[in-house]
């Protein structure tokens, strides 16, 4: 009986989508169609984020992609996980009149907007819809950091709310556009070429001379 070996499917759709999902609910907090009542439902929603992304890490990982499977792993941890228990947290501090400082919210964030920054250039050799994601997720994470760190006004939040809605919506497309082209092997929705072009691996042996 022959054996095949067969490859994890990418599962970076399914970490779109949650994504999405939590840049939409994001964009309604930031832009005041919800309120802060609404904190500990949507800390449930993050949660479930988690589950989807740190699957799709580990995967990612696995199969070698050192950008996706590390991007997707630390989301996965702070922007789903901890502020997903921080929502559910907030929302009994508020109920109970606890008193906390979320100042230290903008200096986790801190670190986090500098890496996605300090990687934004990789995703030059992605399609373009998913550098749309990264490009619009950036100045989000800065505005969001700055604004908790008590640095920049609360005034700047629908900024950061309408850039986390258009991260939301290029994910939800890249999302569409891998499962659909993979599914019919042919361009359903086209997803713009990179910006840069992977350059072929060199064959070593190539160009060598005979003794």
């Amino acid at each position: 009986m022959s054996e095949k070996s067969h490859s994890w499917a990418t599962p970076s759709p399914a970490g779109l989508v949650a994504l999405a999902m939590a840049c939409f609910t994001f964009f309604a907090l930031l832009t005041g169609k919800i309120t802060p009542a609404s904190s500990g439902l949507m800390g449930i929603w993050l949660l479930g984020g988690f589950a989807v992304q740190i699957i799709v890490g580990i995967v990612e990982l696995k199969e070698g992609n050192i950008l996706a499977g590390n991007i997707f792993t630390f989301f996965s941890a702070f922007f789903m996980l901890v502020t997903g228990l921080e929502f559910i947290f907030k929302f009994f501090a508020s109920v109970n009149g606890w008193k906390i400082d979320a100042h230290v919210d903008g200096w986790g964030w801190l670190p986090l907007a500098a890496a996605v920054t300090l990687w934004a250039p990789a995703y030059l050799k992605s399609p373009k819809c998913l550098f749309g994601v990264v490009i619009s997720l950036t100045p989000a994470l800065w505005i969001i950091s700055f604004m908790d760190m008590g640095v920049w006004p609360h005034e700047m939040a629908p900024i950061a709310g309408w850039l986390a809605f258009s991260g939301g919506t290029f994910g939800v497309y890249t999302s569409a556009a891998v499962i659909l082209n993979t599914a019919f092997g042919r361009s359903i929705l086209p997803m713009g070429a990179p910006f840069i072009k992977p350059q072929p691996v060199s064959n070593p042996v190539s160009g060598s001379k005979s003794a």
